[in-house]
């Protein structure tokens, strides 16, 4: 067998010091040939001293040099024969053995057979023979390793931001219960009306509407690096500032809310070609410090993010109407230099010490350069007089106390009227036309109330619905064109 470069620098290149099998093996032969013959050669002396009395100190001296040279003489030749031996039969192999772990170690991984002579050792065989199996039993499981983690990076990826899942896996904290406090700024979206919609499609009809508006959603929120921390039903909570913090997290949260009502005028031009009822989207954003982590115990846990900054987005959230991105106090103070908005809103909500504020988006400057398409909703429509009854919506619950209405203007998407008593901004109705036409009876419409002034004695409510039912729609712009 040709002994290679490799295997003759093999245990010098492993970086451990010491000395490799060539040289122990030859060094140990030598050395201990050298002492035995080094010893026969004094008993030899001896010897020949004390059995020929006649023999002069000259004559030892060249008894001594003629049994030293045939000292050398079986030294060189048991080295060189010895030498050559162990080359075939242990160095070599071995020496081969040990240049393929060497190219295995620097990741070559196709390393798994070593070349050696027919006439090897057993022992040696067998060390090879077992390699071998070792490393196709540790290359497997590797494979299997990696195949289940990249199982679990796609899989749950779905259900958590494949950042956190990285996060997770990686840190040796990462499935322990816990958290930490951070400073995030929270998205939360919520389609408009979507009970009332639900109600009026066919199920499997609705699930595949909403899964198309959701995956338009999470792309976008992905592309704008938000993590999405829960879908539940029609609504996202989307958090931006985990794993890692960035300084423009609030200015990307308000970029991708304008992005994501973009899309959904875009996807809504596709559901009405269809024959499908459009979505509205509203939009709430804050900033604030919360707990992120696992949350839970060891037998069922769910990362997320925890704090009140998460409660007053859901409580902008709300507040908002369709086609309205509507931002906290705290975020637009972060990027009151790059965004415009209108006046600020002041809400009375319920289990909050003081009014929350927030602010309607309008647009975003450099580097996004968004604009949120506004409507002007208060005054635009056709004069038109019909009796409603409306009940107050509280924390999605219907009041029992009836209130009287009659509108006064109706338009595309709004509804100018009276109502009796009054009704405070912001407050969400559900209002039933008192009559049927065409043995058509109309359906609840739900709406939230804008503003409300005094005009000519009388309070008048700006409403924007949130939801109707598609034949109450069609029936209503039928009376808008016939009165325009």
């Amino acid at each position: 067998m040709k002994k290679t470069a490799d295997q003759k620098n093999t245990v010098k290149s492993t970086g451990h010091g010491g000395e490799g099998v060539r040289k122990i093996l030859l060094k140990g032969i030598f050395w201990r040939i050298l002492i035995i013959e080094s010893i026969l050669l004094v008993w030899s002396l001896v010897y020949r001293y004390l059995t020929d009395h006649h023999a002069q100190p000259v004559d030892l001296f060249w008894y001594a040099v003629r049994i030293s040279l045939l000292i050398a003489i079986i030294i060189l030749f048991v080295m060189v024969t010895f030498r050559k031996f162990l080359n075939r039969k242990i160095i070599l192999p071995l020496e081969a053995i040990s240049a393929s772990n060497l190219r295995l170690k620097e990741s070559d991984f196709t390393e798994f057979d070593v070349n050696i002579s027919e006439d090897t050792p057993l022992e040696i065989k067998e060390i090879v023979a077992t390699r071998k199996e070792m490393l196709a039993t540790l290359f497997k499981v590797s494979e299997e390793r990696l195949r289940l983690v990249n199982f679990i990076r796609d899989m749950f990826g779905r259900y958590l931001s494949k950042k956190v899942v990285d996060n997770i896996l990686e840190s040796p904290e990462g499935h322990k219960i816990g958290g930490r406090r951070k400073t995030v700024t929270i998205l939360m979206s919520d389609i408009r009306g979507f009970t009332s919609l639900s109600e009026t499609l066919d199920p499997e009809i609705m699930v595949q509407l909403l899964n198309r508006y959701l995956e338009q959603m999470s792309k976008i929120i992905i592309d704008y690096d938000g993590i999405i921390d829960e879908i539940i039903g029609d609504s996202i909570l989307v958090v931006f500032g985990v794993p890692e913090k960035n300084e423009t997290d609030p200015e990307r949260a308000v970029a991708c809310a304008i992005a994501m009502q973009h899309a959904l005028d875009d996807l809504n031009n596709t559901f009405i070609r269809e024959g499908h009822p459009p979505f509205e989207m509203g939009i709430g954003i804050n900033t604030g410090s919360v707990v992120v982590g696992n949350i839970g115990s060891e037998v069922r846990m769910k990362y997320a993010v925890v704090g009140s900054a998460v409660n007053n987005a859901a409580r902008i959230e709300s507040n908002t109407v369709g086609g309205q991105v509507l931002i906290g106090e705290s975020t637009y103070n972060l990027i009151k230099e790059l965004v415009a908005c209108e006046a600020p809103q002041a809400f009375v909500m319920k289990g909050v010490k003081r009014p929350l504020v927030a602010y309607s988006v309008k647009q975003i400057g450099p580097p996004y350069n968004l604009e949120l398409k506004v409507q002007d909703i208060v005054e635009a429509g056709v004069p038109m007089n019909l009796a409603f009854s409306c009940w107050k919506v509280e924390d999605k619950k219907i009041s029992n106390s009836t209130l009287s209405g009659e509108t006064l203007m109706l338009g595309e998407n709004s509804i100018t009227a009276s109502i009796v008593p009054p009704l405070i901004p912001f407050a969400d109705i559900k209002l039933v036309f008192d009559f049927c036409v065409d043995a058509h009876c109309f359906g609840d419409i739900y709406a939230k109330v804008l503003s409300v002034e005094e005009r000519a004695g009388k309070t008048v409510h700006h409403l924007q619905i949130t939801a109707i039912n598609q034949k109450d729609r069609g029936i209503l712009d039928r009376w808008m064109n016939d009165a325009s």
